[in-house]
C-alpha cells in the first residue's frame, strides 16, 4: 500500500540516514562497528558515493566509499558523530516528513538525496509527492535536513541545509540505470516549476547489516 503527504504536518523525527567515509583506517573501522552493534542502527551498507557538482561546491573533504546507515534517533546519532570527528566529512540526513511510502519488490540498491532551492510550500510539497509517487521503483521518499560532522570547517555555509529530500530507490539495475532513472524523476519534480537539485548519491555495493 502506498501512502502520500499532501500537506505538511508538524515536524517529527522519522529517523534517516547517516554516513561517514570509509578510509579503511582506524577511525573509520571503529565507527563501522560501533553502528554494527548498536541498536540505534537499523540497516548498513559499503557504498560509493557520487557527489554532483553543486554539491561539491558547498561539501569539502568529500571521499568515494562510505558506510551508510538508517538511524532511529537523531539526537543520539548525532553525538555519535560527534564522538568520532574525522577529517573527511559525515552526513546526516534526518527525516522529518515521510512524502511516500510502498513495499517495494526488489531490494534497495541506490539513496539520492537533493535539496529544494526555494522555502517550500504546502503546496510544493504536495506536488513533490505526487511526482515521486508516479516512480514505482521508489519506496521511500521524505523530506527534512542535513547535518556535518567534521574536524575540517566547510568552506560555505550550504543554504538548503533544512530542505532535504531523499529517495530510497529499489532495482535490480546496475546503478547507473538507476541513476538515470533518478534523474528522470528529478526532472519530472522541474517540470513542476520545484527546482530540485540532487546533492549526492549512494550506490549500495554491500549489504552489512
Amino acid at each position: 500500500m502506498s501512502q502520500t503527504r499532501a500537506r505538511r504536518q508538524p515536524l517529527r523525527q522519522l529517523g534517516g540516514y547517516v554516513c561517514a567515509p570509509y578510509t579503511h583506517d582506524h577511525g573509520s573501522v571503529d565507527i563501522k562497528e560501533e553502528w554494527h552493534g548498536s541498536k540505534n542502527i537499523g540497516s548498513m551498507y559499503f557504498v560509493t558515493a557520487t557527489f554532483s557538482d553543486e554539491g561539491r561546491s558547498y561539501l569539502s573533504s568529500t571521499a568515494n566509499h562510505y558506510v551508510l546507515a538508517e538511524f532511529r534517533d537523531g539526537a543520539r546519532m548525532m553525538r555519535d558523530l560527534e564522538r568520532h570527528r574525522q577529517a573527511g566529512s559525515s552526513f546526516m540526513f534526518s527525516v522529518d516528513e515521510d512524502l511516500f511510502m510502498r513495499e517495494a519488490a526488489a531490494r534497495m540498491n541506490f539513496v539520492s538525496v537533493y535539496y529544494l532551492e526555494y522555502n517550500e510550500s504546502d503546496e510544493d510539497v504536495g506536488e513533490v509527492a505526487l511526482a515521486v509517487a508516479r516512480r514505482d521503483k521508489v519506496g521511500r521518499a521524505g523530506i527534512g535536513r542535513m547535518d556535518v560532522c567534521s574536524t575540517v570547517p566547510q568552506r560555505f555555509t550550504f543554504p538548503y541545509r533544512d530542505h532535504i529530500v531523499v529517495l530510497e530507490v529499489s532495482s535490480d539495475k546496475n546503478h547507473q540505470s538507476v541513476n538515470k532513472y533518478c534523474e528522470k524523476t528529478r526532472r519530472d519534480v522541474c517540470r513542476k516549476g520545484i527546482t530540485m537539485t540532487n546533492l549526492v548519491s549512494f550506490s549500495i555495493l554491500e549489504s552489512l547489516k
